[in-house]
């Protein structure tokens, strides 16, 4: 009885992900990669949405070329698709209905900055000095770009895919892998939905506006979806290397690069030699994976940073 108990509870049953079926927008590179290859590496099929077909398809054949030389069953597959718009939610939801059956887990990821460059902090404690950092150089256009994108995509995805979410529920009895992992979605917050000073955001407003939203969203939808069965949690990750953060930087296999000193000057983030990790990113998606007990939650993975910065966490 003992030995049916340890090999339950081990990293190789408790992770193996054979037939688990995961979506992830914004997969095709940063945090959202990061969880991809992890997921793939433990025998997911997963299916990154991203902006550009071809992009999606060059980061994909260099991961599946590897999946098959390690003998890993799990296959990246792209899809390209604007997830601001609600019509695009739907026509990726059928598409992706058509070549699967149900799906385990969405992850609303895709996220974007906006225009940081034009960010900066105010000179001098006047009205006009404050106008001049956070109000002019802001577009109506830019600002509604990155609520779109950061929160008002992941409401039309969320119940676009809830029928493949509520497939894979009611597939337990005929489908092992259905039995052993609930239905999910995860949604990516950021540290910056939580920070009382903009610095820890480059001062970016409508990023944290936006990520305030996803994260209030994500309490909110999971007591909403309850009746189905269906939980919803989030990740609220800090300074993680990026595109996001290190725009030009992607390698061939999609990890970006950035000096540790530079980020500590200008994210203000503690003494931490990388930032978070592909490792670090990729665990947590594991866990909430394969964790039946945690809803309504996000995550915090910010390596302290909140520790040294006042938030609402």
């Amino acid at each position: 009885m003992a030995d049916v108990i340890l090999n339950h509870l081990s990293a190789a049953n408790l992770f193996d992900l054979g037939g688990v079926i995961v979506v992830i927008t914004g997969g095709g590179t940063g945090i959202g990669l990061m969880i991809a290859t992890t997921l793939v590496a433990n025998g997911a099929t997963v299916y990154i949405i991203g902006p550009k077909q071809a992009d999606l398809d060059k980061i994909a054949k260099v991961y599946n070329d590897a999946a098959h030389k390690i003998s890993s069953k799990g296959r990246i597959y792209g899809l390209e698709g604007d997830v601001r718009q609600k019509s695009e939610a739907i026509r990726l939801a059928q598409e992706i209905g058509k070549r699967e059956k149900y799906i385990t887990a969405l992850f609303n990821n895709a996220g974007i900055a906006g225009t940081s460059s034009t960010y900066g902090a105010p000179e001098e404690p006047t009205a006009a000095s404050f106008i001049k950092k956070y109000f002019d150089p802001v577009s109506q256009a830019d600002f509604n770009n990155v609520l779109n994108t950061n929160a008002v995509g992941p409401y039309w995805l969320t119940f676009a895919f809830l029928p493949l979410l509520e497939a894979w529920k009611n597939s337990a009895q005929s489908n092992l892998a259905a039995a052993k992992f609930v239905p999910q979605i995860i949604m990516t917050s950021s540290m910056n939905g939580w920070t009382k000073d903009s610095a820890t955001s480059g001062r970016s407003w409508p990023y944290m506006y936006s990520k305030s939203a996803i994260g209030h969203a994500t309490s909110s939808l999971a007591h909403e979806l309850l009746p189905l069965g269906i939980r919803v949690n989030g990740i609220a990750p800090g300074w993680f290397q990026t595109e996001m953060t290190a725009p030009g930087t992607q390698d061939a296999v999609g990890l970006s690069h950035y000096g540790p000193e530079e980020a500590a000057i200008e994210f203000n983030v503690p003494a931490i030699p990388t930032g978070g990790t592909n490792r670090d990113m990729g665990a947590l998606a594991l866990f909430l994976i394969a964790n039946w007990f945690i809803n309504g939650e996000t995550i915090l993975i910010d390596g302290g940073t909140l520790l040294k910065h006042p938030s609402s966490y």
